[in-house]
């Protein structure tokens, strides 16, 4: 009986072989450069990419209403996300996140102060955090890591395909936005923004929205780059807070400065008046 069953499990697996064969066979993909997509922790290549984000299915309410079936896992899906990036980011410690335009390239003056601020943060004892992404969000990685500090990129899945930069000690790519951003905020004490489009201004007004309505404390948000924020700045003095939409107090939640040094400064003058 065992020699008929050991038979048995041979053919099983000559047969298991055979199709593998076969549909790799069937399947192959010619030599060219691989495209790929992480979405989460998974990593897909080739025929296996899929054309949409997790984002994207699920805000989508057109076609059936199959989505309704399959919540209940998303929510466990978010869930986790949450849990991931709370246990890699509970020990930190203090922590700065800094923003700024993904196209920004290495021979950029931003740049090299992207460089230098991360470095300076380093140095005065905080890790950074960024999106994990290139141009700003490199620099300030690179800055930290080269001067022997934590650096931390908190990636998110795209349309486009936008890998982890290699200045990046820990990291972590989510599927959700949202649970990204709380991320972001919960494990900060203050924000740098360089100049940026419209990722950078999302997280900017977010972090000042919170500010404002008392939801978090003793957070400074540096605006880096006078030439660049002043503008926005003046509109919402001379038409937010004009038509009465803010108040006056508001429109100091923001700090400038073009000096790295001096924004560190700000981070730790913050830091003392509100836990010191």
């Amino acid at each position: 009986m065992r020699a008929k069953f050991s038979s048995m499990d041979d053919t099983r697996r000559d047969h298991e072989q055979e199709s593998a064969e076969a549909y790799a066979a069937t399947h192959a993909t010619p030599e060219v450069g691989p495209e790929e997509r992480i979405e989460g922790p998974v990593r897909r290549r080739r025929h296996l990419v899929r054309e949409s984000t997790t984002d994207q299915r699920l805000l989508d309410n057109r076609g059936d209403t199959d989505w309704l079936h399959t919540d209940p896992w998303r929510v466990l899906r978010i869930q986790s996300e949450f849990v991931e990036g709370f246990g890699m980011l509970a020990e930190l410690g203090r922590a700065i996140t800094v923003f700024g335009s993904a196209r920004t390239r290495p021979g950029d003056p931003f740049y090299r102060k992207a460089v230098e601020l991360g470095a300076l943060l380093s140095d005065s004892g905080y890790a950074v955090i960024t999106g994990g992404g290139p141009g700003i969000m490199e620099a300030a990685n690179r800055g930290c890591s080269e001067a022997g500090g934590t650096s931390v990129g908190l990636g998110i899945e795209l349309p486009f395909e936008q890998k982890m930069n290699d200045y990046v000690d820990l990291g972590m790519v989510f599927r959700y936005f949202f649970a990204r951003k709380t991320c972001f905020l919960k494990y900060s004490i203050g924000y740098v923004g360089f100049p940026g489009g419209y990722g950078t201004l999302d997280e900017i007004f977010e972090a000042v929205t919170m500010i404002q309505t008392g939801k978090i404390t003793s957070f400074p948000l540096v605006l880096f780059g006078t030439d660049y924020w002043a503008p926005m700045l003046e509109w919402i003095r001379d038409s937010v807070l004009a038509e009465g939409k803010i108040s006056p107090p508001d429109v100091d939640l923001f700090q400038l400065t073009d000096d790295p040094e001096e924004a560190v400064s700000i981070v730790r003058a913050a830091e003392e008046e509100g836990f010191g």
